[in-house]
């Protein structure tokens, strides 16, 4: 990792995780100039807003940065599954007045492709990563093409040995305390995922690439613990949430501070197992989360329930992602939790 250091200026390898929805470029911007790695999350722009993101990341910053990217396989839409699904929304868009035939189309999120590459050609980022495996053949030879790093998460061993075949540069070992989606791609089983730092260990053991932790990495403890556990860096999602530079909602932000707050995974939000404090949407579906359409398609049905829900102060039907350590969430410029990371690390 000492190599990769000296390639991105960093101070310390304190990565700020992609967090789409609750992010732009000034939490990006913030985090580069504190000396950490700053991430901008792409998966739900569009190229145009992509582009206009990274416009304004390289007028706020001339470090090094991240563009995390997903790299799903797009699912045919299943009639009889999302009629069942709507079947069991329906009494919720009742109680909110909505009508179930107004559902939005369209997936919500997309997959790494040409026309994202094509913009990201002119920025050439120091770092692309990726979730849920890895692109096309083409697509990372193009990345590579420009000199940018390749990071991916892994959440088994299996994963982190595919993704060490694959070239990658780093592994982000995603341990199951995250919150966010899981970045499991070679199996959909959730018992398979372990917590943080048996992963870590096993993945370290395992490969011969730097390995980064992700998953409760939220105070100068785990930083700490995480680097003499073998982590070549540390990647920092929830404890962004409440910064300055965040875009996360009041709602969001309100559920962040509750004490003993308590999160789970589920897939009703977008069909695909992500942590997030547990909510009415959650309770009340997870018996049934098995309806839910696939990832993406599954966001479709639940974001008019959302919109009407937060209009009314409420986050029952919200995705409040947030990782699974209860460690006080700080305010502030993103730019003081950075610093405070790397005092962390470099001690």
């Amino acid at each position: 990792m000492s190599s990769l250091l000296d390639v991105l200026g960093w101070t310390a390898p304190i990565i700020q995780a992609p967090m789409a929805g609750v992010q732009n470029h000034r939490l990006t911007a913030a985090v580069c100039q504190a000396g950490g790695l700053g991430s901008l999350p792409a998966a739900m722009l569009s190229t145009s807003d992509l582009l206009v993101q990274l416009h304004a990341l390289q007028q706020a910053t001339a470090k090094a940065y991240n563009v995390n990217f997903f790299c799903h396989a797009v699912p045919a839409p299943d009639m009889a599954k999302e009629t069942a699904w709507l079947q069991h929304l329906q009494p919720y868009y009742q109680e909110l007045g909505l009508e179930i035939q107004n559902i939005p189309s369209g997936p919500g999120r997309v997959p790494f492709n040409h026309e994202a590459a094509d913009v990201l050609q002119a920025f050439r980022p120091a770092v692309i990563s990726f979730h849920f495996g890895l692109p096309s053949a083409d697509l990372m030879a193009r990345v590579r093409s420009w000199g940018s790093l390749i990071f991916s998460s892994a959440t088994t061993v299996d994963e982190a040995l595919w993704l060490q075949a694959q070239g990658v540069d780093a592994i982000i070992a995603q341990g199951l305390e995250a919150g966010g989606h899981r970045g499991m791609f070679l199996t959909e089983d959730v018992s398979s995922q372990v917590e943080t730092f048996t992963l870590l260990a096993d993945i370290v053991h395992a490969v011969r690439l730097p390995v980064i932790a992700a998953g409760g990495i939220a105070n100068a403890s785990s930083v700490q613990r995480a680097k003499a556990a073998g982590a070549a860096g540390v990647q920092i999602g929830t404890a962004y949430l409440c910064s300055d530079e965040a875009t996360t909602s009041v709602l969001h932000r309100e559920a962040l501070q509750t004490p003993n707050r308590q999160t789970a995974l589920t897939p009703v939000f977008t069909g695909r197992p992500a942590r997030g404090i547990i909510n009415r949407a959650m309770q009340a579906l997870e018996p049934l989360s098995h309806l839910a359409p696939a990832f993406p398609l599954a966001t479709a049905a639940m974001t008019p329930l959302r919109t009407a829900a937060e209009a009314r102060g409420r986050s029952d039907f919200s995705p409040l992602w947030a990782g699974q350590s209860n460690t006080p969430i700080a305010n502030g410029p993103a730019s003081e939790i950075t610093r405070t990371f790397i005092a962390a690390w470099q001690d």
